[in-house]
């Protein structure tokens, strides 16, 4: 298992994914945390594992692209699972980049370990705004505007 690490992110790519920007994902979660500190890890995980996490933790029998999972230690903000073969399929369904969509399911996951909800319309609007600054910032198209 690869993993890239710098000072806050932990990013862990499970064998058998090959993310196109696994170097890029601690800086894409960096910037979501907006310099709240304390220190997360981000793991890419397959459809198997998506699957036995998001029923384990959200009594849902399907993989999911992203899953958050807020900390009770010390200095750390928590866990992020990101699965691979949902997230790429996503983005050819939405005529995304993968790279692009790998980054908003990090920008995404790291909102949710800071507190931001999509459950009511003003919540999921603020959220996807953060959302579509910090991408922005990378140069990364808005994740919800669509082409057609």
């Amino acid at each position: 298992m690869a993993q890239v690490v710098n000072d806050s992110v932990d990013v862990q790519l499970g064998s058998n994914t090959n993310v196109p920007n696994g170097d890029h994902l601690g800086a894409y979660a960096e910037a979501a945390m907006e310099g709240n500190p304390g220190t997360l890890c981000i793991r890419v995980v397959g459809e198997d594992e998506g699957r036995e996490l998001n029923l384990r933790f959200c009594s849902r029998d399907e993989a999911t692209n992203v899953l958050s999972f807020v900390s009770e230690l010390p200095d750390s903000l928590g866990d992020i699972a990101i699965c691979a073969p949902v997230v790429e399929a996503e983005a050819e369904t939405q005529s995304k980049s993968v790279a692009d969509h790998y980054a908003h399911m990090v920008v995404h996951g790291v909102l949710h370990l800071r507190g931001f909800n999509h459950r009511e319309a003003n919540q999921a609007s603020l959220m996807e705004q953060r959302e579509i600054e910090i991408l922005g910032s990378f140069g990364i198209a808005d994740p919800y505007e669509s082409d057609g």
